[in-house]
């Protein structure tokens, strides 16, 4: 038999290589989660803020040499409509992240409410059971009961043939006789 040429099919391919840089998808979401985390916070507005009231205040106070960006604001407009359309997708990417975990979380929940259920079920037979077993056990307040009618019986068979006994006689002078 010929052997063939070309690309063998139990081995793995060799990967292509591409003009695209490649990264870790879980690095990239979890720098992503920390830029979304800081971004919702009161210390970004509180800087964000301070940064745009220096930013309008140099450009408004400062010589006309040293402006860097005139009134309509330009370039400030420009500078938040960038931030923003960065901001909006990794906040985005981090809700998603977020709602993977909460989605495994729900079903590991799920499974462990499951077998919490069987053990609760399964629980609840044994002590049936038990409880069926133990209707059959004589108790002590049962026996000390069967007891007392028993002693009753005897102490009534008693009076009933106190008269009429006979006198009880030794065996061992029935034997010599």
């Amino acid at each position: 038999m010929a052997e063939r040429e070309g690309p063998r099919l139990d081995l793995p391919r060799t990967p292509r290589r591409t003009l695209l840089p490649t990264y870790d998808p879980d690095t990239f979401g979890r720098a992503s989660e920390r830029i979304a985390r800081f971004l919702g916070t009161g210390r970004f507005l509180l800087w964000m803020t301070i940064v745009i009231i220096v930013w309008i205040g140099w450009n408004i106070v400062a010589p006309v040499g040293w402006k860097f960006d005139e009134y309509p604001f330009i370039f400030l407009t420009l500078a938040l409509s960038l931030q923003a359309s960065y901001a909006a997708p990794l906040i985005l990417l981090a809700q998603n992240r977020q709602d993977d975990r909460d989605r495994v979380n729900l079903e590991q929940d799920r499974k462990r409410n499951e077998r919490s259920i069987a053990d609760t079920e399964f629980l609840t037979r044994e002590i049936a059971a038990l409880r069926m077993g133990l209707g059959e056990v004589a108790t002590r307040d049962w026996i000390r009961s069967e007891l007392a009618e028993m002693v009753k019986e005897l102490e009534q068979n008693d009076r009933g043939t106190a008269g009429t006994r006979e006198p009880v006689r030794n065996r061992e002078s029935d034997q010599d006789r």
